[in-house]
């Protein structure tokens, strides 16, 4: 039996806004509850504990990052690079002008 994925979830450090756990389709609505109220005054994304993403979760970064205004992404789970080279992101995860 595989072990169960860590639960995924967003809290605020500093100017951080710190990802645990994966990014993927299922964790998606419950994070934008968790990181509306955290917004404010965000400058970074660490992903450090994120162990991989798929293409909800780069949308869902991708979002944060609009928001946000580019903010630098710290950290790089397994899924990102790829996905950010297939939907033509910048690093910042914007869309490519």
């Amino acid at each position: 039996m595989p072990a169960a994925e860590p639960a995924t979830r967003v809290v605020r450090e500093g100017d951080a806004l710190r990802m645990e756990g994966p990014l993927l389709r299922a964790a998606i609505p419950s994070l934008w509850r968790q990181v509306l109220p955290l917004l404010p005054g965000a400058r970074r994304l660490d992903l450090h504990a994120v162990p991989r993403v798929d293409s909800a979760g780069v949308a869902f970064l991708s979002e944060l990052a609009a928001r946000v205004g580019e903010p630098t992404i710290d950290g790089a789970p397994e899924g990102l690079d790829a996905l950010r080279a297939a939907y033509r992101l910048s690093p910042g995860l914007a869309f490519a002008q």
